[in-house]
């Protein structure tokens, strides 16, 4: 499975650059993640691949649980066989397009609360490591 987080933005923070190695660098023995960077949301769109599965992070977005997560997306994307790339897209300062929110298939939120896009970035690719770790059955998360 090929999962792509596409984000508007560079991270400068050498904490969250250690922070978002360390999940990818966990996320290995799982799935192939890749980050791809984008001056902008034209650029995030102009790279998305074609037949791609977009979901995207957005304040408008559904709020779901991590188990939800795990099993609604990447379970269901690994179900229907791996073929196009699952892409997680994280806009810039002023959110998503309405372009982006039409194509996405899911808004999803994490809650009520304003959270910078760049520790967004962190958050995502822990919550597809924790997805993992939930699919396997592995001690990770709790309930």
């Amino acid at each position: 499975m090929k999962v792509i987080v596409a984000v508007v933005g560079r991270l400068k923070e050498s904490y969250l650059i250690d922070a978002e190695r360390e999940y990818l660098k966990r996320l290995r023995p799982y799935a192939t993640v890749v980050v791809h960077e984008a001056k902008d949301e034209a650029g995030l769109v102009a790279a998305l691949p074609d037949g791609a599965h977009l979901y995207a992070f957005d304040e408008r977005g559904e709020p779901i649980t991590s188990t939800a997560f795990a099993h609604d997306i990447l379970g269901a994307e690994q179900q229907h066989g791996g073929g196009a790339p699952v892409v997680l897209a994280i806009g810039g300062a002023d959110g998503h397009s309405d372009a982006v929110r039409a194509r996405a298939r899911k808004l999803i939120a994490f809650g009520r609360l304003t959270i910078a896009h760049r520790l967004v970035r962190v958050l995502v690719l822990e919550q597809v490591y924790r997805g993992f770790k939930i699919l396997r059955g592995e001690p990770y998360h709790r309930e």
